[in-house]
C-alpha cells in the first residue's frame, strides 16, 4: 500500500478514480467530479502547481493530493493534505481530507491511508499536530481518525474537530 502524488499517476487511472466519487459525500469534496477524460492532464498539472504554491486561488493554501494504491496497484482512495492552515481551514476542514472509493470501503483502506498521510504530513507541514474535521453522521470516518491517534478537540452541531499529534 502506498500514497502517490496524484499527478504522478496515469491520467486514465486518475479519471476512473475521480469519476467514482460524487461532488460531495460525507464532507469529502471532489473538485474533479464533472471532468471529462481529456481534462485530466491539465487538472494533474494544476494539482502539481498547487502543491508547490504556484497556482492558488484566493483563500487556498498549498496542498498535495495523493492517491492511495493498494498492493495490487488499484487506486482506492484520495487524500488531500493541506500544507498549512488559514482561518477558514482552521475553523473548518483542517489539514487532511480523504475519501475511499465505494467499491473499496470497509476493508481498512481509510485507516491505512490516513496513517500514510500522517507520515507525509511530518515532512510537509510545519506543525506538531494535524487538525481535521468529520461530520457527526460519518461514524466510520471518526473511527478511522481515532484509530490513528485522534482526540476530539471540540464539536459543533454538525461536526467533530479532531487533532492528531505528529
Amino acid at each position: 500500500m502506498q500514497l502517490i502524488e496524484m499527478w504522478r499517476l496515469d491520467a486514465g487511472k486518475v479519471f476512473d478514480l475521480v469519476s467514482s466519487f460524487p461532488e460531495d459525500e460525507n464532507g469529502f469534496e471532489n473538485d474533479a467530479w464533472n471532468m471529462q477524460r481529456e481534462d485530466i492532464p491539465r487538472y494533474l498539472h494544476t494539482l502539481e502547481d498547487i502543491a508547490h504554491g504556484k497556482v492558488l486561488h484566493k483563500g487556498w493554501v498549498p496542498a498535495t493530493k495523493f492517491v492511495l494504491l493498494d498492493d495490487d496497484d488499484n487506486a482506492v482512495g484520495i487524500f488531500n493534505l493541506r500544507h498549512r492552515l488559514n482561518s477558514q481551514l482552521r475553523n473548518g476542514a483542517g489539514h487532511i481530507g480523504y475519501g475511499i472509493a465505494s467499491a473499496y470501503r470497509g476493508r481498512g483502506y481509510a485507516s491505512k491511508g490516513l496513517h500514510l498521510c500522517l507520515l507525509k504530513a511530518k515532512t510537509l507541514i510545519d506543525e506538531n499536530e494535524v487538525y481535521m474535521s468529520v461530520l457527526k453522521t460519518n461514524r466510520a470516518s471518526l473511527a478511522v481518525q481515532l484509530k490513528n491517534g485522534a482526540r476530539i478537540d471540540h464539536e459543533d452541531e454538525l461536526e467533530y474537530f479532531t487533532r492528531i499529534t505528529l
